[in-house]
């Protein structure tokens, strides 16, 4: 009996000293995975995808080749902001979409450099500082871009047009 009771008090003495971990609601930052060296992966076709919050919407849809080069349409369709949508070209560096966005909005074409990482089957966008050159706004330093998690593009059907 007495081996019952002290085996059952460790027992007990261990279970309550687990933990459990506490979850914050801070942003998550996520960092890209370097580049791998020469990977050869084959073209996946047509890639879509769209994050939907509060009847704002942002799409985007492109194709890999084999080079990691990439070609595509995005578009930003946000509460109380004019709607611009434009072209996608640039390429997958590791895991990280690093691309030009050529876009209209208010009647002006502009450029402007964005950047998504790949992580679990979806994009998340990254922002950073920028600057502005011959019209175009590029990220200062990409390695200080930062990813969160709130702004996922999820996979969808693409849109047969």
């Amino acid at each position: 009996m007495k081996k019952v009771i002290t085996i059952t008090t460790l027992i007990l003495i261990v279970l309550s000293s687990c933990k459990k971990e506490t979850t914050t609601t801070e942003p998550v930052q996520i960092t890209p995975s370097p580049p791998k060296e020469a990977e050869i992966v084959e073209p996946a076709g047509d890639q879509c995808y769209a994050w939907r919050s509060n009847g704002s919407v942002i799409e985007m849809s492109f194709n890999v080749n084999s080079h990691q080069e990439v070609n595509g349409k995005l578009s930003y369709n946000i509460v109380g902001k004019d709607k611009n949508e434009g072209s996608l070209i640039g390429n997958m560096k590791g895991d990280t979409l690093i691309a030009d966005y050529t876009f209209m909005s208010e009647g002006v074409s502009s450029v402007r450099e964005v950047a998504f990482l790949q992580k679990d089957g979806a994009f998340i966008e990254g922002y950073g500082d920028v600057v502005e050159a011959n019209g175009k706004f590029s990220f200062k330093d990409k390695t200080k871009l930062k990813f969160d998690a709130k702004n996922t593009l999820s996979k969808v059907d693409c849109k047969v047009e």
